[in-house]
């Protein structure tokens, strides 16, 4: 049975989701997290790609991320990054085989209803592992770019995300509000749910938005509501 065709948009953010085989372990050392964000880096400058959130945790990695005119462009990030990651931990290890699953999970998002939704369940992630007790503590993720404790280099930001306010402080002032309440248990199992079934994260206008784009049918399925920013 052929497997099912993914939906890419150009200039629509995507979030992805890629873990280690079978669940495995992908990044052991500092130096493990270090040389897949600078590749990120690298690459997300080559093919004009817009990074407005990750997290790279032990055996998977969130990407919130938007191509230019070329959807195609993410598909291509996502081969140089398992690549190089996959040959760098090989010749550390000493070993041969895969690092990653056989194909990552993606999901096309509704810009004005879910980027930030996505950000905020991104940027959680370490604290929902119990891994730490605020995100501000972990490392690997975009979270400290956004609110200032570390240089911004690679983050991109998005206009939902400049509109919180007219001035940088004030914006992380109310992000971190944001980032601060409670995800209902509907919103979460709704963002799951889209990139686990490589679905859209979006309300019927969007689906509808998508399908006049492609000129074809999206499988329908629950919509979620996030809570939004007031």
């Amino acid at each position: 049975m052929p497997r099912k065709a993914r939906v890419l948009l150009p200039n629509y953010p995507h979030h992805i989701v890629q873990r280690g085989h079978n669940r495995n372990t992908v990044f052991v050392a500092d130096e493990d997290y270090q040389y897949y964000l600078d590749n990120l880096c690298e690459w997300k400058e080559k093919l004009g790609i817009k990074l407005f959130a990750w997290c790279l945790m032990t055996n998977h990695i969130h990407l919130l991320v938007e191509p230019g005119n070329d959807a195609r462009d993410l598909s291509e990030l996502m081969k140089r990054l398992a690549g190089r990651q996959t040959a760098y931990v090989n010749k550390l290890e000493k070993r041969s085989g895969s690092l990653w699953e056989g194909r990552f999970k993606i999901s096309p998002v509704q810009r004005d209803e879910y980027l930030l939704a996505c950000c905020r369940y991104i940027e959680l992630n370490p604290v929902r592992a119990k891994m730490v007790e605020h995100p501000r503590h972990y490392i690997w993720s975009s979270y400290n770019e956004r609110m200032g404790i570390k240089d911004a280099h690679m983050l991109d930001l998005d206009c939902m995300y400049l509109g919180l306010a007219a001035t940088k402080s004030l914006r992380i002032e109310r992000y971190n509000n944001y980032i601060s309440e409670a995800i209902s248990a509907h919103e979460m199992v709704f963002l799951k749910q889209a990139y686990s079934r490589n679905q859209l994260t979006g309300n019927a206008r969007f689906i509808d938005e998508v399908e006049r784009r492609i000129g074809l049918r999206i499988e329908a399925r629950g919509r979620g509501k996030p809570k939004r920013y007031n």
